[in-house]
């Protein structure tokens, strides 16, 4: 069975929305047609001249990638130069590419949180915050006995969470008044003549961006015609985004956390800065590239960093500071994630009944090779 390809784009949007992305990125549906029809997904950490060719001889519809095909201004599109023989070959055969960047890194339950759950470390946050996500206060008037089915069909859609308590609302009643007037039809009262009747008020809060999902659940199931509801602003919450994690692990040393990073990720090899035998409890993670995540790590009290692409100076710069590093390598840190996205694809196609094929390349490796 197949799905569209702008189906897919949206299933993975949902997992990590564009507007999480870093200003700098370019995250999305990079190349082909959003009215594919997909049959079988390919994901790959990036979309190489070898991946692609396996692509194709495995006759895959569309590819899904972490790093983004076309990342810096394109001028032309010639056979002679990388990237435009990559796009030439792609749109050649019809292959969509989806590309999640930062904002896979940046979203809840994304990358780094994939690799915090990997390691163990708990009682995790943001390591840098880059969105905040503000709350919205919703407000509805519903007749006296249609309260509960109200309250439910908009939990349901999402509101009403508060830390990690569920269907969080309050209630109080009420007398509500309305006339009916010519060409309406109303649930209660009669054309014309004012009405007075036992009323609901239900509050409750919800993220902004699943404001519009819960009214429209809402307005499914209330049963007046015309239907009086508020959103307030909420200046008290906020849901946090950014780049990084940094939470706890149990007492280590950073020898052993090592050992640890290197067994767990499957690694050839990793680089490390500091004092082996040095104990570490409090650790800051960020997938890829994280030598600009130095200072904050060391300011929010990290005994070690564990990342990818650190320079000379980056480490001189940690060393300085006191904090270790666990250098993985920008492939090593990430290629976790690419299970990961398959599974939630796969998923998210079962809940609407689609037998989706979705692979992961076998030909994705790391450009590095260690001696």
């Amino acid at each position: 069975m197949s799905l569209k390809c702008q189906t897919i784009a949206g299933m993975i949007d949902k997992l990590a929305p564009h507007k999480y992305a870093e200003d700098w990125d370019n995250v999305g549906l990079l190349i082909g047609n959003p009215q594919k029809d997909v049959s079988t997904v390919m994901v790959a950490l990036d979309a190489t001249y070898e991946v692609i060719k396996e692509a194709i001889s495995k006759k895959v519809d569309m590819i899904v990638t972490h790093h983004p095909i076309i990342f810096k201004p394109v001028k032309n599109i010639r056979d002679d130069n990388p990237t435009g023989k990559i796009i030439s070959l792609l749109m050649k055969n019809d292959i969509p590419v989806y590309s999640a960047h930062t904002n896979f890194d940046i979203a809840k339950g994304g990358m780094n949180d994939i690799l915090c759950n990997v390691l163990g470390i708990y009682n995790e946050e943001v390591l840098q915050v880059t969105y905040k996500e503000e709350y919205k206060k919703i407000v509805v008037y519903v007749p006296s006995g249609y309260e509960d089915i109200v309250k439910t069909a908009m939990c349901n859609a999402g509101a009403g969470f508060i830390g990690n308590y569920s269907n969080c609302t309050f209630q109080t009643s009420g007398m509500g008044s309305f006339k009916p007037l010519e060409g309406t039809n109303p649930f209660i009262g009669e054309i014309g003549k004012i009405e007075n009747t036992q009323e609901i008020r239900i509050e409750t809060i919800t993220p902004g961006k699943l404001v519009n999902r819960v009214i429209n659940a809402m307005l499914k199931v209330h049963p007046y015609e015309e239907v009086a509801y508020d959103i307030y602003p909420v200046e008290n919450g906020y849901d946090e985004y950014g780049l990084g994690r940094i939470g706890y692990i149990k007492g280590t040393t950073l020898k052993e956390l090592a050992e640890q990073v290197k067994a767990k990720f499957k690694l050839p090899a990793l680089r490390i800065v500091g004092d082996l035998a040095k104990t570490v409890n409090k650790v800051a993670i960020c997938g890829g590239s994280g030598g600009s995540l130095i200072s904050i790590s060391s300011f929010k009290g990290a005994d070690v960093l564990i990342t990818g692409d650190i320079g000379y100076h980056d480490a001189i710069d940690a060393t300085h500071l006191g904090l270790s590093i666990i250098d993985a390598g920008h492939f090593g840190t990430e290629k976790i994630s690419v299970n990961f996205i398959a599974e939630y694809i796969i998923d998210e196609a079962q809940k609407m009944n689609i037998d989706l094929n979705v692979i992961i390349s076998e030909t994705q490796k790391d450009p590095f090779k260690y001696l």
